[in-house]
């Protein structure tokens, strides 16, 4: 069995258009899973056990920034932990995150820049489950841009990833914010990144 993440990363590859082949080489996965997953998504995911946590010595800590800020963020949570000691990953107070907000995914977007007026935006894809049209079932998708200086945000919901709805999607969010930035910072989306070596992206 493999875990939710990568069931998704299958459907995400799929929609690209990436064959079953192809979808089974990048993510080492044998054909027939693959085929698996992509027929039926909702079969059994693994599960590991229970094990303690580098944040339990932290819980009454985290408790009180979640009271004092509903809103806060896994990375500014992660900057005061590590001011107290914790030298866990951030992955982990996500993991908190989710469970105590009771929500099915927490995601941290974007990782906020200073950066002057009009010097860049910062993308992201979102998943949002899937919409009936009659006897048709399409996904949902969102791509969230946001003005790094303003901190002003364009929405714009879809049923594609590929490169025609990103491009038209920015098209319209440049459209909204009356202009273009120098510079766009992308989550290495397949459809924005023509090449990673290491932590190089182009």
């Amino acid at each position: 069995m493999i875990d939710k993440r990568t069931i998704f990363e299958i459907h995400r590859l799929k929609d690209l258009g990436w064959s079953e082949r192809r979808i089974a080489r990048e993510l080492k996965l044998g054909r027939p899973t693959v085929k698996k997953y992509l027929e039926n998504p909702e079969q059994g995911v693994s599960k590991r056990p229970p094990r303690p946590s580098k944040l339990d010595p932290y819980r009454d800590l985290l408790d009180q920034f979640l009271e004092q800020d509903p809103r806060v963020n896994a990375p500014v949570i992660l900057q005061r932990l590590q001011g107290q000691g914790f030298d866990g990953k951030i992955s982990i107070v996500r993991d908190y995150l989710q469970e105590t907000r009771g929500q099915i995914k927490y995601r941290e977007p974007f990782i906020r820049f200073e950066s002057p007026p009009g010097k860049q935006m910062q993308i992201d894809w979102g998943h949002f489950g899937s919409l009936s049209y009659g006897n048709t079932t399409r996904k949902l998708y969102a791509l969230a841009i946001t003005e790094s200086y303003s901190r002003m945000s364009y929405v714009e919901f879809t049923h594609s990833q590929k490169q025609e709805a990103l491009h038209q999607s920015l098209l319209n969010a440049f459209s909204y914010f009356g202009g273009s930035p120098e510079e766009i910072v992308v989550d290495n989306m397949l459809t924005a990144v023509v090449e990673r070596v290491g932590s190089l992206i182009r």
